[in-house]
């Protein structure tokens, strides 16, 4: 499937989520996904640096548009970053306040 202005919102949520074995159908039956679901620092920055290629190549802007573009899709639909827990199937009840 070739990445257009169209659908790659779709293909970066899907890529993060493959990034940590999960998939959209999963998210759509855990209504606490993106409580539980979270990044390392690591893999963000991995992320990051696919996402902002990309963004730059499909909408034909500069880097610091793609930046910003970035920041602002990252903070709707990206995963919190957690380094200390890092197993995703994890329970809320379980996480330390």
């Amino acid at each position: 499937m070739k990445i257009n202005r169209t659908n790659i919102s779709d293909h970066l949520v899907q890529y993060q989520l493959d990034m940590i074995g999960r998939t959209i159908a999963e998210a759509y039956k855990n209504e606490n996904w993106y409580h539980e679901w979270t990044f390392t620092e690591e893999q963000h920055e991995q992320y990051k640096n696919y996402a902002i290629p990309l963004i730059k190549k499909v909408f034909k802007c500069n880097k610091r548009r793609a930046e910003s573009t970035f920041s602002w899709f990252d903070l709707s639909f990206g995963l919190r970053i957690d380094n200390e827990k890092t197993d995703n199937n994890e329970n809320l009840e379980d996480l330390e306040l």
